[in-house]
């Protein structure tokens, strides 16, 4: 399983997730799920995200927020965050994470390794830059994600 993290797991990382499986289709080998950092258990997607989402065709409405615990880590191959402090902060959780964990941006072409900012509260525009730049990185990460043996 492939595990995108994020804050509150409403805006970033179901709209990673959800491109994701998009761009794997259904035959694909991998899960693919999220999860947040400070998640309240049970939250629909964010209006702006979901409102993105529905631009390109891709249904946010199912999906509801999960808190990122031990066994979630534990479950997945890859863990993917959307910022530098995440990172860090999974470090702190579970020790273990460090070599399955990365910077969803580091997967970017361009090399460019910046967070992705949390849109909460910001416009719409701001909330399809952000679908944009988790696009972005999604060829590099299926690549990477290609040439790993699945445990």
């Amino acid at each position: 399983m492939l595990l995108f993290v994020c804050t509150g797991n409403i805006c970033r990382s179901p709209m990673a997730e959800f491109l994701l499986r998009r761009r794997l289709g259904p035959d694909s080998r991998w899960t693919v799920g999220s999860a947040g950092l400070a998640a309240i258990p049970g939250l629909p997607a964010s209006e702006a995200a979901i409102a993105v989402m529905d631009e390109i065709g891709i249904d946010l409405r199912r999906h509801r927020s999960r808190l990122l615990d031990g066994e979630l880590i534990d479950a997945a191959s890859l863990v993917v965050v959307m910022t530098a402090e995440q990172q860090e902060q999974l470090k702190a959780m579970a020790a273990g994470s460090l070599e399955k964990t990365f910077l969803l941006t580091s997967f970017n072409a361009s090399g460019n390794r910046k967070d992705i900012q949390d849109p909460i509260g910001l416009s719409l525009h701001a909330y399809r830059a952000v679908r944009d730049e988790i696009e972005a990185a999604l060829p590099g990460l299926v690549d990477f994600m290609n040439g790993l043996e699945l445990e």
